[in-house]
């Protein structure tokens, strides 16, 4: 067998057509609203920023105090998890750089990823950017316990973020 060559994904890809549509949601650690308004923009715009530049096209971002939201279109050349990956380490080293808070920030481990079809991105990309009025009637925790029902998700609640009391 010969050695992989460069063009090798190129070709292989080349005729693969994909339509893939996720929304990543993912909390601060300990659930903590450490994430101001006025550093909303500029986080968006980092966030913009990884995800463009791991090939992936990115619909709506918006983060709450204590979560983000996402909708990309994923090009199957990466996974969601490294997405999210890069995504959470970009975007922690960025705010620990700005120093936005006192301490260090991170994220809570883990992340849900739910998948749409083509008709659902426009209401999901509505959703994402009216997260502010949305949250006035429903927690975060009761959101994304809506989203695992939803999606016909079984989970073991130890393993779900850990709450705040809301």
């Amino acid at each position: 067998m010969r050695e992989p060559r460069r063009g090798d994904l190129l070709d292989f890809m080349a005729n693969t057509y994909t339509q893939i549509y996720i929304q990543i949601v993912f909390a601060v650690k300990g659930r903590q609203n450490l994430i101001s308004k006025e550093n909303r923009e500029e986080l968006h715009k980092l966030i913009t920023g990884i995800v463009s530049n791991r090939n992936q096209k990115l619909f709506a971002v918006f983060a709450m105090p204590d979560h983000v939201h996402i909708l990309v279109s994923m090009n199957p050349t990466q996974s969601v998890s490294d997405l999210v990956r890069d995504i959470k380490a970009g975007s922690s080293k960025f705010i620990n750089e700005k120093g936005w808070i006192n301490g260090k920030f991170n994220w809570q481990e883990g992340y849900g990823a739910f998948s749409y079809s083509k008709s659902s991105v426009d209401p999901v990309v509505k959703y994402i950017l009216n997260q502010e009025e949305h949250h006035k009637k429903k927690t975060f925790r009761e959101e994304y316990l809506d989203l695992m029902s939803k999606f016909e998700i079984e989970y073991d609640p130890k393993y779900l973020f850990k709450w705040i009391e809301d």
